[in-house]
């Protein structure tokens, strides 16, 4: 039944979000005679609440269980006699009526999911203004651009266009406008994302922005004029989770080229295009101790790894080999601008040409590499370069790169579009190079203290990825000795520092660091006192009546049936 079924997860969502019941639910659990239908039902609901007799027919016939599936989806029920009437008589009716919610109440039928949204930012009230929902929205990460509210966001224009007041949304039309997108939405106000407690996570993200703010020193590169011209006052860091939650603060919207940055990408697109045993037969994967522009190879002749120039000049050459290079160049962007869930990602043709002028050192490394039989057969070194120097003047913005980091540390899938761009193996392997390798000089003592992959260019940038959870870009173009940004390194220590996101913090026992990943912040400081211990025994006592002694040989069969079996046999 419908209800029934989504018994426990209503409770759920009303006591932790309206703070109290729904007006005219019933507590009471009955089984009368069924029809079928298809309602809105979550995972949690499908996996606690199931039909009882369904489920006690099933547990001496275990071939016919079919296992719960692992995404929100339609799914099928069970519907009461009475609720199949009451809808006939409520489509005469008009069905969308607070009289005809009411029926539906007093008949023991919990609302959909879309009533539940509405319920919750409604907050008592008929109507709700529509900037109320939006601002709801926005307090969970997500924004109201994102490519998968697009339908819900169009829904909702066209539909306050019609309204008397062109503000406000009663019930059937709010439920009109999320319908498209209610499992997204509903895993955002149900807290249900990678950092439930966005706001409070972003709060600690201003301080540290305002922390390395503060910071003076470093010398803006100026081996390129184009380069030279940024204000050494910019700075700006934009993060985005693998649940597309967005938050960005400082000079976010300003271009810069992605220089460095870039070398980690375009290796995730050789080796998603020709697979790990071909990249690494031109390329090493160790660090080399020396700096990036160094001339030398290993032992065996190729360069250390695809974060140092040698390594990605060869890099460069294995991407759509045979093809000139403009043809090369759009396959990249097309690559990128996936990466970054289509958000910008420009050109800047002035840097390019200054590179190219003032390249003379990759230009003598490139004659190093050929020298040594370092590029695929039959590959016109000088071309190479260009291309090279090409992917280096790409422009990017903070928010649109920390999309693509956000893609990195999503295992390749595009956290606001639900793309996949790279393969698994191309992102693992990306990840542990910039983890060993991303930093220059300073990627032991990067690794040692913040221990999370990440990259560094000398136009500013540095690209974070902690992964399975978001992707971060830093860009202040006053950079230390090494080549590194000083507010970036800043900013990335505190980070770590305030959150157990080190690759080698213990998730349990870590006790001084937050954990944002945790619903209602972290609780492992507090300690279990005995008020805590007196309201847990208040709580086991009144769930006892539940609990109905089963014989072993009911309980190893299902678990689920034994639990709905024990509430049905509540007496009131």
């Amino acid at each position: 039944m419908l209800h029934f079924r989504f018994s426990t997860v209503l409770k759920e969502l009303f006591e932790a979000t309206l703070k109290r019941p729904l007006p005219g639910s019933r507590e009471k659990t009955w089984l009368p005679a069924r029809h079928c239908c298809f309602g809105t039902a979550s995972v949690d609901a499908r996996a606690v609440s199931t039909h009882l007799k369904v489920l006690h027919a099933a547990a001496h016939r275990p071939a016919l269980r079919t296992a719960p599936c692992a995404t929100p989806v339609r799914s099928y029920c069970a519907k009461t006699e009475g609720a199949v009437q009451l809808d006939e008589q409520l489509k005469k009716d008009g069905g969308v009526s607070e009289a005809s919610s009411d029926k539906r109440r007093n008949a023991g039928i919990l609302p959909s999911l879309e009533d539940l949204l509405f319920y919750t930012v409604a907050e008592g009230q008929e109507k709700i203004p529509a900037h109320k929902f939006l601002t709801a929205l926005k307090a969970t990460g997500l924004r109201t651009g994102d490519p998968r509210l697009k339908e819900c966001m169009e829904t909702l224009k066209e539909t306050l266009k019609k309204t008397s007041d062109g503000v406000t949304l009663d019930r059937h039309l709010f439920k009109k406008c999320v319908q498209s997108n209610i499992v997204l939405l509903t895993q955002a106000f149900r807290k249900k994302f990678v950092i439930p407690d966005f706001q409070s996570f972003t709060s600690h993200i201003d301080e540290l922005y305002e922390s390395a703010k503060n910071l003076s020193g470093g010398q803006v590169a100026d081996y390129i004029p184009q380069l030279a011209k940024f204000s050494p006052d910019l700075w700006a860091v934009s993060l985005c989770t693998v649940d597309g939650q967005r938050h960005t603060v400082g000079d976010t919207k300003v271009p810069f080229c992605l220089q460095s940055c870039v070398k980690p990408l375009k290796y995730a697109v050789a080796v998603h295009d020709h697979g790990t045993e071909y990249v690494h037969s031109f390329i090493g994967k160790e660090p080399s101790g020396l700096r990036f522009n160094k001339l030398f190879l290993n032992e065996d002749d190729k360069p250390h790894n695809p974060m140092v120039n040698a390594g990605a000049i060869v890099c460069t050459s294995l991407i759509k080999q045979g093809a000139g290079n403009a043809e090369k160049f759009d396959y990249v962007m097309s690559f990128l601008k996936k990466m970054a869930g289509n958000e910008y990602v420009g050109f800047s043709n002035a840097t390019f040409q200054s590179e190219r002028e003032s390249g003379d050192r990759n230009f003598a490394i490139g004659y190093y590499l050929k020298e040594k039989k370092c590029f695929p057969e039959g590959t016109d070194m000088t071309s190479v370069l260009d291309f090279y120097f090409q992917l280096c003047s790409i422009e990017v913005t903070c928010e649109s790169a920390s999309v693509m980091a956000a893609t990195l540390a999503n295992g390749g899938i595009c956290p606001i579009t639900g793309e996949r761009v790279l393969s698994p193996e191309a992102v693992r392997n990306t990840l542990s190079l910039m983890h060993s390798c991303g930093m220059y000089d300073f990627s032991g003592q990067f690794a040692f203290h913040v221990g999370l992959p990440a990259k560094s260019g000398v136009a500013g940038g540095i690209l974070l990825v902690v992964p399975n959870v978001m992707g971060i870009m830093c860009w202040s173009p006053p950079l230390d000795k090494l080549g590194n940004s000083v507010r970036g390194i800043q900013f990335c220590t505190d980070l770590v520092e305030l959150f157990n996101f080190h690759n080698y913090d213990n998730l349990r026992h870590f006790a001084k660091k937050h954990d944002p990943r945790r619903e209602g912040g972290d609780q492992r400081q507090h300690s279990f006192g005995p008020m805590d211990y007196e309201s847990l025994q208040q709580e086991l006592a009144l769930k006892a009546p539940l609990w109905k002694k089963v014989s072993p040989t009911e309980s190893h069969q299902d678990s689920s049936t034994t639990v709905v079996y024990r509430m049905d046999n509540v007496s009131e």
